[in-house]
């Protein structure tokens, strides 16, 4: 299949689908997925039993991880090798530090973060999955990490507006945010198709809100 798009980032609130929908694309375009390794950060579990004490180190640890392998997926490539789908944008990162660490933590850890995204390549689409609040939990309680049943519903929402204030404006990339509250792409391979028809548009920079 062809895609106007070599560089593609899934994002999302948690539980919306990002590594599955990721996974799906890149397996049409015949290159291999960049999934972030959350298992590996050996804070996240007691970052959710207590934020207050684990938010410095589980953000740092993420940062770390997500550079690094951004980072080797880029220089890995060349021009006419594949694709690029990973299942976050490297932004993520401050996004959620900004919400989870106090003042003099996030002052140290952005500065840490813009020597990291400094001439970090930016996605040419940056897809968000917009499942609404039902779907969401219903998502998180279907992959059962045990230690996501218990997510505030008041932290999921401050994601979403955190995320509303990062893409807001498209700084020079397509941001698409697709309503899926109706769309189930890992059950109906219909709606799949939906998806991926509609990622690979050629749409304009800019932001657009859509429905498969």
């Amino acid at each position: 299949m062809s895609i106007p798009y070599r560089h593609i980032a899934v994002e999302g609130g948690i539980g919306a689908g990002k590594s599955t929908l990721a996974t799906a694309l890149a397996t049409r375009l015949g290159t291999e997925p960049l999934l972030e390794p959350f298992a590996d950060n050996p804070f996240l579990e007691q970052f959710y039993l207590d934020p207050e004490r684990y938010a410095f180190p589980v953000e740092l640890s993420f940062l770390a991880q997500r550079y690094k392998q951004v980072k080797a997926a880029l220089s890995a490539r060349t021009l006419f090798r594949d694709a690029l789908v990973s299942d976050y944008v490297f932004a993520k990162s401050d996004l959620f530090a900004k919400i989870t660490l106090p003042k003099t933590e996030y002052t140290l850890f952005r500065n840490l973060y813009e020597v990291m995204a400094e001439g970090m390549a930016k996605p040419e689409l940056i897809v968000y999955l917009r499942p609404g609040e039902a779907r969401q939990r219903a998502q998180i309680e279907a992959r059962g990490r045990s230690y996501e049943q218990d997510i505030d519903i008041h932290y999921l929402r401050k994601l979403e507006k955190a995320y509303e204030r990062q893409f807001k404006a498209a700084r020079g990339s397509r941001v698409l945010w697709v309503d899926t509250s109706k769309v189930d792409f890992v059950a109906n391979s219909d709606d799949l198709d939906g998806m991926i028809s509609l990622i690979g548009q050629p749409w304009k920079v800019g932001v657009h809100h859509v429905a498969p």
